[in-house]
């Protein structure tokens, strides 16, 4: 979920969390995770007060036609599901 939210651009932390519904520990942990396996860069810019922007490396943008596949088969699916229901 970060990553796909994280396609549109960098963003902030704040519109990361609002933007998936996760608590600020688990996203916090989460992104330097991320941060760690070459996926997601942090970007300090140092005005007051602090900006701290994430935005997908490469490595992590190589993963949007993975996500968007994913995203392409739960949408058939769910239709699928709502024309049998």
């Amino acid at each position: 979920m970060v990553i796909y939210q994280m396609l549109e651009g960098p963003q902030r932390f704040g519109a990361i969390q609002s933007a998936i519904g996760v608590s600020g520990k688990v996203l916090s942990d989460r992104l330097k995770e991320m941060e760690q396996e070459g996926l997601v860069k942090r970007d300090v810019y140092p005005e007051t007060p602090v900006i701290i922007e994430y935005s997908l490396t490469d490595k992590g943008h190589s993963l949007e036609p993975v996500l968007r596949d994913i995203e392409n088969w739960s949408q058939d699916w769910i239709s699928i599901k709502e024309t049998e229901g």
